[in-house]
C-alpha cells in the first residue's frame, strides 16, 4: 500500500492544496518500508490529485482539504484521511499500524465560491488551518 502524507518540514502539512509536498511512505504488513519526498509543483488541487494518482498513491493523509480537493481524490481512487498533524513518518506508521488518531473537524469550506485563502479569516477545521 503506498500511503501519502502532506508535508513541510517533515510535518503534516495543514491545508492540501498548498502542500510543498508529499512524503510518499510504502507500507507492507503494518510497516514502513520505504520512503521518498514528491514535491507538488505548481499544481493546484485538481492537478495534485493526478499526481498522487500518477505514483499510484492508495491513501492520502493531510491536515485540512476541501469537499472539491476530496472529491478529485476519490475519483481518482484514492482514499483520503483528514484531520493528522505531527511529524509525517510517525503518522504514516501510525496508519499502517491501525493506530492513528485524527480530529473530525478538518474539513475547509471555503472554496465553493472561489474565494482565496488566508488562514485565520475563515472557518478551516477547528482554526488550526497554519501554514
Amino acid at each position: 500500500m503506498k500511503i501519502a502524507v502532506t508535508c513541510g518540514d517533515h510535518q503534516v502539512f495543514q491545508h492540501f492544496g498548498h502542500t510543498p509536498g508529499f512524503a510518499v511512505f510504502e507500507a507492507e504488513d503494518g510497516k514502513i518500508i520505504s520512503e521518498k519526498i514528491l514535491s507538488s509543483g505548481e499544481s493546484g488541487h485538481g492537478a495534485l490529485a493526478l499526481v498522487l494518482a500518477e505514483e499510484m498513491v492508495d491513501v492520502l493523509i493531510c491536515g485540512g482539504i476541501g469537499g472539491g480537493a476530496i472529491n478529485a481524490l476519490t475519483a481518482a481512487g484514492i482514499r483520503v484521511i483528514g484531520g493528522a498533524d505531527g511529524d509525517v513518518r510517525e503518522v504514516a506508521e501510525a496508519f499502517a499500524a491501525g493506530t492513528l488518531k485524527v480530529r473530525e473537524d478538518f474539513h475547509c469550506n471555503h472554496h465553493h465560491h472561489g474565494e482565496g485563502h488566508t488562514c485565520g479569516s475563515h472557518g478551516c477545521g477547528s482554526g488550526k488551518c497554519s501554514h
